[in-house]
């Protein structure tokens, strides 16, 4: 029986595969099992999700957990180990953003007593790299590390809004359902809607699933005047005030570019 995993040849369960891939791509193959809805698997799910055979799989799984980057548990699940997080705390592009923007983004969460996010863009996704929350905040679905729809959600809008025509155009070219609703994008609504997240320099997002939600957000530049991140709010929609709301987090957004050294003006229209 032949199994193939994305952009991998054909595997044969319980043989090596015909060409032999390089022991790090298998390594990486099985961590990026790993995602939000899967943060513990067995090793047959490993071995399935990642395409590679039960008796690879298990060794080179036994090769990560002496490293650290994968832990066991008693039942003989794997998860993500603490020495992966360790090495990715120190990738530079999220180590300096976080440090500047974290005194700021404090600030916003006393003033709207919910959820703060800092995200940036990685291909067609927005990364999360740090939220806060107030102890009696809504839940959300965001988590820290978590990716998130460009299309579907306040940071996500601010991030391709300001990145490259090209981005845009492919990203705008895909078939799109909003999440978690699982309903249709229209290619042209999203054209318009980021149109006018550059004209106000800010985007407002509504969502009524699994709750109404508000979210809130602006772009941070960099000392380039290069889009750096996007830092957003989430609220319940009852009493969300837009007055209040803005300002709030179009203060923090100019605070934290300005920490990063970035020195054209920065408001609506940038």
């Amino acid at each position: 029986m032949s199994e193939t995993s994305s952009g991998d040849a054909p595997r044969v369960r319980g043989k090596r595969p015909p060409q032999g891939d390089p022991v790090v791509d298998r390594a990486l193959s099985l961590l990026s099992a790993f995602d939000a809805a899967h943060p513990s698997l067995t090793l047959g799910e490993l071995a399935r999700r990642s395409g590679i055979p039960t008796s690879s799989a298990l060794r080179l799984a036994g090769r990560l957990v002496a490293w650290g980057a994968l832990e066991r548990d008693p039942e003989g699940r794997f998860t993500v180990g603490l020495r992966l997080w360790e090495v990715a705390s120190l990738a530079p592009r999220a180590r300096g953003l976080r440090q500047v923007a974290m005194p700021f983004l404090g600030d916003l969460e006393e003033v709207t007593r919910q959820h703060v996010l800092l995200a940036v863009r990685e291909g067609g996704d927005a990364v999360l790299l740090e939220r806060l929350s107030a102890h009696a905040a809504i839940p959300v679905l965001y988590t820290v590390g978590g990716r998130l729809p460009l299309h579907s959600t306040g940071v996500g809008l601010v991030l391709l809004a300001y990145a490259e025509s090209d981005v845009q155009e492919e990203y705008l070219s895909r078939p799109l359902l909003h999440e978690p609703e699982r309903t249709p994008v229209s290619a042209a609504a999203l054209r318009r809607s980021l149109a006018d997240v550059r004209r106000e320099g800010m985007a407002h997002f509504r969502r009524r699933v699994p709750r109404p939600i508000v979210s809130v957000a602006a772009p941070v530049f960099d000392a380039a005047d290069r889009l750096a991140a996007a830092v957003s709010v989430v609220v319940p929609q009852e009493g969300a005030d837009a007055r209040v709301l803005g300002p709030a987090v179009r203060t923090a957004a100019r605070a934290i570019s300005r920490g990063l050294g970035a020195r054209r003006p920065l408001g609506p229209g940038r």
